[in-house]
Order: C-alpha cells, then structure tokens, then sequence
C-alpha cells in the first residue's frame, strides 16, 4: 500500500535513525577527541576520496536528466564541491582540513594511499547513481537529511579536543551547514512526490538504505586499518611517511 507523504517521509528518517554513520564508534572517537593525529589523518585522506568523487557523481546523474529545470538545480551541486569564482568550494576546504592536520594537500589531492574498501564503496556509489532510476538516484542523496548533527557534532568536538582546529581548518562542515538544507529540501520533496507507488517507496527507501551503507562502509576499513586490528592494507596510507606531510618552509 502506497504511503501517504508523511509517513513515507516517516519512513526514510527512520532509516537514518537506525543506520546513518553518525552512530559508527570512529565517530565517538573523532569526535571525543581520542583519534591520535594519525588516525585523524587516515580519517582525512580517506574521506577525500567520498568528497571528490561528490560532483563526479552528480555530473553522471545529470547527464541522464532530460529536464533542464531538474539540471538547473542540481548545477548547485557540483559548484559548492568544485567551486566558482565567487565560492572555493568543498573540495579546496577539505584540502585546507588536510594542511591542518599536517598532510600534504598534494598528496591528499592524488587520492594515493587511500584504503581500497574506501575506493570500492565510493566508486560503487557513482555506479549507483549512474546506473539506477533518477528516483534512487535523488533518494541515495538524502543522507543530507541526517548530517546537519553529525557537522555540527564535529565542529564542536574538534574546536574542543585539537589544536588544528580552528574557523580556518572546519570551513568545510561549516559551509556544509548552509549548503546542504537547500539541497536536501529540494531532494525530498522530489522523491516523496515521485514516489507515488509502493514499489517505487520502496525502492528510493532501499536507495538510501544503500547510502547509508557506503558510509558505514567506508568508516569500518577505517577502522580495521587504523584503529584495531591496525592491520594496514597494501598500498593504503602508512603513518610516519614523511614524503606525505605538508612541508614546512
């Protein structure tokens, strides 16, 4: 039975209540500021990867849009990653992150050393996007919905417990807090009223199911490589690789 849009929108906040990444033990120690520098570090590599591959994933669902009000403002997308004259873009505030924390942004840039289950999960995500229903496609994105929290929770837990942290450095999350309402708002709606059968609930619901679990995902090979086991793959990111840190003049 086809829900009405209250209770399918009920539904898809359930989903993040239950299983969005803000819940994932990286987190309680990011955030509670027991993340060595190291461990912050790997964090910050290996969630550029998931940023820069952002408006790559938003340039293949736009391309699959026929209409060219849709594509108008989902072009907002790409610019607040990518940047514009006016606006540097996420991608040069998560670089400026990674100078912070010691990293070379060169470095970061190149996406070398980043986990391959990082690699595999994100990549899986553009494939999604490209590949499935425009519905799942704009449904996958609403991981925005819950992740005003989880920066605000961030900017609050690193302004508290690193020397790093400062206006400069958390410019991301910040701008994050302004960009993504407008975004999010837009995307639900449109999926609550493209949702109009329960088979097409069910499969924007199992989207972002899907989302949730690429950023789960990403955050357990984190784990494992860095925290316990610490059992680094071959080819990821190894603490102490001077050739990887920002260069001091």
């Amino acid at each position: 039975m086809t829900q009405s849009h209250a209770d399918f929108e009920a539904r898809l906040r359930q989903i993040g209540a239950e299983r969005y990444h803000d819940k994932h033990p990286f987190h309680d120690l990011l955030h509670g500021g027991r993340c060595t520098p190291d461990q912050v570090r790997a964090w910050v590599i290996n969630r550029y990867y998931y940023q820069h591959s952002i408006p790559m994933k938003d340039a293949a669902f736009m391309s699959r849009v026929e209409d060219s009000k849709l594509r108008r403002i989902w072009r907002s997308r790409i610019e607040d990653h990518d940047g514009t004259d006016s606006n540097e873009g996420g991608i040069r505030r998560w670089l400026r992150l990674a100078e912070a924390v010691g990293l070379d942004p060169d470095y970061v840039a190149s996406t070398e050393g980043v986990l391959p289950a990082t690699k595999f999960a994100v990549d899986a995500y553009v494939r999604y996007v490209r590949d499935k229903s425009l519905l799942e496609a704009v449904a996958a994105s609403l991981t925005e919905l819950f992740a005003p929290k989880i920066h605000k929770d961030r900017i609050a837990g690193l302004l508290k417990n690193y020397d790093f942290a400062d206006d400069r450095s958390l410019s991301y999350f910040r701008n994050r807090l302004k960009e993504a309402p407008k975004d999010v708002a837009f995307g639900l709606q449109w999926v609550l009223d493209h949702a109009d059968t329960q088979e097409k609930q069910d499969a924007a619901a199992g989207a972002l199911i899907f989302k949730t679990d690429v950023l789960w995902s990403q955050l357990d090979a984190l784990y494992a490589a860095y925290v316990t086991p610490a059992r680094i793959p071959p080819g990821a990111w190894i603490p102490g690789d001077q050739t990887t840190l920002a260069k001091v003049s």
